[in-house]
């Protein structure tokens, strides 16, 4: 049975007040996981199952819950940490079909579970993994760039300008279309579910679907970029394979470690929450919040949806808007054509408008949010006459997300007015506990100074930001006037503003006036860079940024994360790798520097996946959304182990620097964990590996892509690393 409790708020707050939910949380409980256990052995007609996962499923919890281990060299396995219910139990694994679902309780030992062998590949292959079914997408060749234009005019259907070299198409291809949701999962891979529409061609398919329901606009101008006929093309002979029997190679089965992974899913949200990502403590101290519930934010229904891992409650609160959320607009149009799964129906933004993009946790528990909570920018953000330092230095227009804070402990909101837009956020360790910000359109470092804020409640005092200009003339500090932005012929007399647009935000460690930010690129001739902003000792006037553009052979830094020591790390997005950069080995001013600082040769280490690859090509297909360094040692696998997201292939992956070796953390049921993001909490740092764990969920825009179709509803997924398959 599924407990949900709404916590509905007022529609409009002043600066300090906010309605008290209508329905509390669950009272208080021993914050104690339960310590249930099932063990038992998996044998096939071939003996003993070695590497496959068993998973407990069942809905008999207040949320449903599922529990999925793997198998040792023996077919032996052991389901731990499970609370008082009656499970459904069965075997997945690569080169089987799902086995017959048993009924298991905790105390249950020595089960016995058969698994089927599959008989035919196509019959294995319906549980792999999205990225091994995009292997047998064949990108369009290097002789296809430029492209030529649509097939009408006599070319190839690509477009001229857009696409001038095969990186092009790759970088677009991963940034454009697959940022939304999973690539290769059944509903992608296939067109079955339009066989009601009557297309003669499975081209004329693509072109339609790519035009539908909520993210239909925004689908079609990508694939317009490409060029119609070319892209038409090359999906269509995806889904024209896969109809016609061709499957990928069978992915290996979880080995060494792997084996020792613990995944526990519950569900999270509805059926149509899109929830871009979920937070389980701080940062900066993963002891906070222990065993305390996770928090993910459902960005069209303006909502921070919870689970209580304890508890194994489900339940929600509405974000609050200064303004009267009818009048709030949002980002999310209703459809232009009708979905296949909800019609004309305006699924996101109409009615609570908050739109929340990312949460973050403080030190005290508190959950931080860029979120939306007004229409109009406040004058004096951009006024003449202020004397606000940061409006006199960088007058800004424009913000189109602000920032709210939820307390936990009092179940209340507070709005925060920012003058620059937001989208991701990170705390950096200080004694101002500052929260830094990054603009997804725009190139504004901004923060609140939080102790000011919870002084004074005085927005203008207590935030503040920096543009980003480069020191060309190399003399150490910027002043102006500088070369604007775009010149065609800068002054190497003068300093250089840049305007790179920023997808994340990382604060150093070690200087808490340095955050970092990952520029995405614009094409693979631009392939992304890396953006570093020193704010010294009285910003504005002492701000200074740098660019370090990624290296060859590179694309798409989307996420990166800061070890302990400051060391930068960026998880390159369209060429699934991580890139480590040594700063010591560039110089960073000095003319031409806007561009990138001049690094030697071995300033940048890439460690390549061992994922699969595109046909008939080298460029792998798995997706990292986001990347995250585990700076305090959480999972247990080390400290600074950076771990990418592995959003099309269902899975986070660790990479151990020191040998090269790759882990990965498969999710392997419900199919299409397509995540955002991660963190990681210790419950207990002298509890052992059951007190550690890495928090993600199902964070596509389009849940109903997932196993299980229309109706699904999204996950809140923890991974924990025991030290062998069978400890409970």
């Amino acid at each position: 049975m599924k407990k949900l409790l709404l916590h509905p708020l007022s529609a409009t707050v002043s600066l300090l007040a906010s309605a008290v939910a209508l329905a509390q949380a669950p009272a208080p409980a021993e914050r104690v996981l339960p310590d249930g256990y099932i063990t038992g052995r998996v044998t096939s007609s071939n003996g003993p199952e070695a590497g496959v996962w068993v998973i407990a499923e069942t809905h008999e919890t207040n949320t449903p819950f599922i529990k999925i281990v793997v198998t040792d060299d023996d077919g032996r396995f052991a389901l731990p940490q499970l609370p008082e219910a009656t499970y459904d139990v069965w075997v997945r694994g690569y080169g089987l079909v799902d086995s017959p679902k048993i009924k298991g309780r905790p105390g249950d030992t020595d089960i016995e579970l058969t698994a089927v062998l599959a008989s035919t590949p196509a019959e294995a292959a319906k549980v792999y993994p999205g990225d091994y079914w995009m292997s047998l997408i064949e990108p369009p060749g290097p002789e296809n760039f430029p492209g030529t234009g649509p097939f009408a005019a006599g070319g190839n259907g690509f477009l001229p300008g857009n696409m001038e070299i095969q990186a092009d198409w790759m970088h677009a291809f991963k940034k454009d279309c697959n940022f939304c949701h999973q690539l290769g999962n059944e509903l992608t891979r296939t067109l079955h579910h339009m066989d009601h529409l009557g297309f003669d061609t499975h081209e004329e398919a693509w072109i339609y679907r790519t035009s539908l329901g909520v993210r239909g606009g925004s689908m079609q101008g990508a694939f317009l970029s490409f060029g119609m006929d070319g892209m038409a093309r090359t999906m269509a002979n995806w889904t024209r394979a896969v109809e016609a029997g061709e499957v990928p190679e069978m992915p290996p089965r979880p080995q060494g470690i792997e084996r020792n992974v613990v995944v526990t899913l519950w569900d999270i949200g509805g059926p149509q929450d899109f929830m871009h990502d979920i937070i389980s403590t701080d940062k900066n101290n993963p002891t906070v919040n222990a065993n305390g519930p996770l928090y993910a934010v459902s960005s069209g229904h303006g909502t921070i949806e919870v689970v209580d891992p304890v508890t194994n409650d489900n339940y929600k609160y509405v974000i609050p808007t200064r303004q009267d959320p009818r009048v709030v607009s949002t980002r999310f149009p209703p459809p232009g054509n009708p979905s296949n799964f909800w019609g004309m129906e305006h699924l996101w933004g109409k009615e609570h408008p908050a739109d929340p993009h990312n949460p973050m946790m403080g030190p005290d528990g508190r959950v931080w949010n860029t979120s939306k909570i007004r229409n109009e920018q406040p004058a004096w953000c951009s006024d003449p006459n202020s004397t606000n330092k940061f409006v006199q230095y960088y007058p800004l227009t424009r913000s189109n997300r602000q920032a709210s804070v939820f307390d936990p402990k009092t179940q209340k909101f507070e709005l925060i007015d920012t003058c620059f837009a937001t989208h991701h956020l990170q705390f950096a360790v200080d004694a101002d506990n500052t929260l830094y910000f990054n603009e997804l359109l725009g190139p504004i470092f901004g923060w609140i100074n939080t102790r000011v804020w919870d002084e004074t409640h005085d927005e203008q005092l207590a935030q503040g930001w920096c543009p980003q200009v480069v020191d060309t003339n190399g003399d150490g500090k910027i002043t102006k006037p500088w070369n604007p932005a775009d010149s065609d012929n800068p002054d190497p007399a003068l300093d250089t503003e840049v305007s790179y647009n920023l997808y994340n935000v990382i604060p150093d460690p070690t200087n808490p006036n340095v955050v970092w930010g990952a520029y995405e690129g614009r094409n693979g001739r631009e392939r992304g860079a890396l953006i570093r902003l020193d704010r010294g000792d009285n910003p504005p006037e002492t701000c200074i940024t740098e660019v370090y553009q990624v290296p060859e052979g590179t694309l798409n830094p989307r996420g990166m994360d800061l070890a302990s020591d400051g060391t930068p790390w960026a998880a390159m997005a369209a060429t699934s790798q991580w890139a480590k950069l040594d700063r010591s080995k560039c110089v960073a001013n000095g003319p031409g520097t806007h561009i990138s600082a001049k690094c030697e040769d071995d300033a940048w280490t890439v460690y390549q996946t061992p994922g699969p690859r595109f046909k008939n090509s080298d460029y792998p297909t798995d997706f990292h959304y986001f990347g995250w360094v585990d700076q305090h040692n959480v999972i247990g696998l080390g400290k600074d182990i950076p771990i990418l997201t592995g959003s099309n292939s269902d899975s986070l992956i660790a990479l151990i620097p020191e040998t090269g070796e790759w882990i990965y953390m498969r999710v392997p049921y419900p199919l299409g964990f397509y995540q955002r993001g991660l963190d990681g909490r210790i419950d207990d740092p002298n509890g052992g590996w059951k007190a550690r764990a890495l928090y993600s969920n199902y964070g596509t825009h389009l849940v109903w892509h997932s196993e299980g179709g229309k109706g699904f509803v999204g996950k809140a997924v923890k991974i924990q690393i025991r030290p062998n398959p069978l400890e409970y």
